[in-house]
């Protein structure tokens, strides 16, 4: 079967901005790279502004634009309904969307609370009933390297899993004046650098070594409290002047907590918008009894890899370069050590996401994943509010 005569799964998309950009590039690219099961077919874009929206539509690929969400549900040429907008607004478009018979692929993190993420799982598993599945967005599980990392650990070859390390590192906040937005607003982002960053580390660490935290103590800081209004932008940040007036930061800067696992492991996890230097150095290390694994996103092409059952004299890290056509995804891409950026991941999510629609399977990670990862996230909150008391997730 050709792909051209492949069903089509035609997408509607809700937001434009960072990330939808990103889905759009993905719905573009993955039938061209990957033997897809269904056809994706960009389908409507939705936003509230009109005259940005259709700009946006023609600019990515998008056949028809809607400036209300709810508009796109009622359409009958829409299959799937792909969330990228702020926190917010998902319950009611996830929900609305799965009782309206429509598949939904949601950003992360789920949520802005875990009421809310509770609402949404439900409606996914009812949904499930009907043939109807969801999924959310933690792209970072897409990483070929952190895909191998986790084929590594399941595999056995660093042991029982003892200490796991997740770091998440940027500095597009570390100017004080750095102008206002949505991401520094709890009632549209839920939380700061803890929810935005945080969580995927969360689920990186929690996705590649099969373990739930279970319990957290936390510490969360806003180092900034106020800032423009207004002011010249430059990707997620940029600068700005009291001049066009101040506006109040009701987010976390900065969050650090310690983490226990199931299975007796123990963590350590931090998420910061003000590491000056680090764009987005998101790193995982995780050490077992028979080996350690290390991975940051800045060299998101390898892997580091300690076997410790190499006789002393010879033993070291290794770098793998996760480049070969036997690594996770790297097979459809490009000759070996070519490499790969951040928009493979979200390529890569959408092939999965296909292929579990069409095996009629649910998708990974699911909204009762991410719900796990809301509570971690509700439970670190919890615990900065109790001067670091332990809480149980």
């Amino acid at each position: 079967m050709t792909s051209t005569s492949r069903p089509v799964l035609r997408v509607g998309m809700v937001g434009y901005a960072f990330m939808g950009a990103m889905h759009s590039h993905a719905w573009r690219t993955a039938p061209h790279f990957f033997d897809l099961p269904l056809r994706p077919e960009l389908a409507v874009l939705s936003g509230r502004d009109d005259v940005a929206l259709r700009a946006a539509a023609a600019t990515m690929g998008w056949r028809d634009t809607e400036t209300d969400w709810r508009a796109v549900l009622e359409r009958d040429d829409v299959d799937l309904i792909d969330i990228c907008t702020p926190g917010n607004t998902h319950a009611d478009i996830a929900v609305a969307a799965l009782e309206a018979g429509k598949h939904v692929l949601c950003e992360k993190p789920l949520a802005n609370s875990v009421e809310e993420a509770e609402r949404m799982t439900a409606a996914a598993e009812a949904a499930e009933a009907r043939g109807v599945f969801a999924m959310c967005g933690f792209s970072y599980r897409r990483t070929p390297a952190l895909t191998l990392a986790r084929r590594l650990v399941e595999q056995g070859r660093i042991g029982t899993v003892r200490h796991v390390r997740g770091q998440y590192l940027q500095d597009w906040l570390s100017d004080a004046t750095s102008p206002m937005t949505w991401r520094l607003d709890r009632e549209k982002s839920g939380s700061g650098a803890l929810g935005d960053i945080g969580a995927h580390s969360i689920d990186a660490a929690q996705y590649v070594t099969g373990l739930k935290i279970t319990g957290v103590s936390g510490m969360l800081n806003t180092f900034v409290t106020e800032r423009p209004l207004s002011g010249a932008r430059s990707g997620l940040g940029g600068s700005g002047s009291a001049d066009a007036g101040m506006g109040q930061v009701t987010v976390d800067d900065a969050a650090i907590f310690s983490a226990r696992f199931d299975g007796g492991a123990i963590g350590a996890f931090e998420a910061t918008r003000f590491a000056l230097g680090r764009k987005n150095s998101m790193r995982l290390e995780v050490n077992g009894t028979l080996g350690s694994l290390a991975f940051d996103f800045e060299h998101m092409n390898s892997l580091e890899f300690y076997d410790g059952t190499q006789p002393q004299e010879i033993a070291g890290f290794s770098t793998i370069d996760v480049t070969e056509p036997v690594h996770p995804y790297t097979g459809n891409w490009w000759p070996a050590g070519h490499g790969l950026g951040y928009e493979h991941g979200f390529t890569h999510q959408v092939v999965d996401l296909v292929q579990a629609i069409a095996d009629g399977r649910t998708p990974s990670p699911s909204f009762a994943d991410a719900l796990q990862v809301q509570k971690v996230l509700r439970a670190v909150e919890q615990s900065s509010a109790q001067d670091a008391g332990w809480q149980h997730v």
